[in-house]
């Protein structure tokens, strides 16, 4: 349909053709569509990418709204993978965006074929699910990203990126670098983060702790500038990872 095409005017007059029918056909998956996972399913589409799958357990609650890009007060209930992939498809009707209410740990991995994406994007939170996440996708034929922690923050002027091993000031890279050491997993190949070395206390009431289907624990206060710059950025580096292949 003409409209479609019409979209990704702007973005082809920049790439090319043969770029962006590159992105039209890559297949990524994003595990967690929070505050980083959302913005970043965002930042796909509307720069071309139509084959999209993401992977969330969790509804969307008052508490999102902050700093997720689906949750309103309208979306409160919902399943976030769901209201995410009707926004998508509004973005491009043309997209094939599959939407899967899951969560993945070591009872479900065995049912993700990482090797059929071309890229594999991890943002999730949980710190157990999320080190296995990091050592399979990085033994799978994809290119992986992985965002680490994004709350704590408000400069956003802080937020880089580098390969794993060479994350600095991240609390949460040292502790998964630190628990990998000790089991004596590690990485099969390397993988570049989202990271941001500043770490702010929380001023706000102590002790809050939200429950979602899945996981009960101490919640860090954050903001929705830096949350979304972390997707977007995930976002750019394949975007630039595939416009980097086609030129050579």
């Amino acid at each position: 349909m003409t409209v479609t095409k019409d979209i990704f005017n702007r973005t082809e007059l920049l790439l090319g053709s043969d770029v962006m029918d590159v992105l039209s056909k890559a297949r990524v998956i994003i595990f967690g569509v929070g505050g980083v996972g959302s913005w970043c399913a965002e930042g796909l589409v509307r720069s071309g990418i139509r084959k999209l799958t993401l992977v969330d357990p969790d509804e969307v609650s008052v508490t999102n709204i902050n700093r997720q890009l689906m949750a309103t007060t309208t979306t409160v209930g919902r399943p976030k993978v769901e209201v995410m992939r009707e926004r998508l498809l509004d973005i491009n009707p043309d997209a094939e965006i599959t939407a899967m209410r899951a969560v993945y740990n070591a009872d479900t991995a065995g049912g993700y074929d990482l090797d059929s994406y071309d890229y594999v994007i991890d943002a999730v939170d949980s710190l157990k699910n999320k080190i296995l996440l990091i050592l399979n996708a990085s033994s799978s034929k994809a290119t992986f990203y992985c965002s680490m922690g994004a709350a704590l923050k408000v400069d956003p002027r802080r937020v880089k990126i580098a390969e794993f091993w060479n994350v600095r000031g991240c609390p949460l890279g040292a502790m998964i670098r630190k628990k990998m050491r000790k089991a004596g997993t590690l990485p099969q190949k390397k993988f570049f983060c989202v990271y941001d070395d500043e770490v702010l206390p929380n001023l706000g009431k102590d002790g809050i702790v939200e429950t979602d289907t899945f996981n009960k624990a101490q919640i860090n206060g954050t903001t929705a500038p830096v949350t979304s710059i972390f997707g977007m950025m995930l976002a750019g580096m394949v975007l630039e990872d595939i416009y980097k292949k086609c030129l050579k």
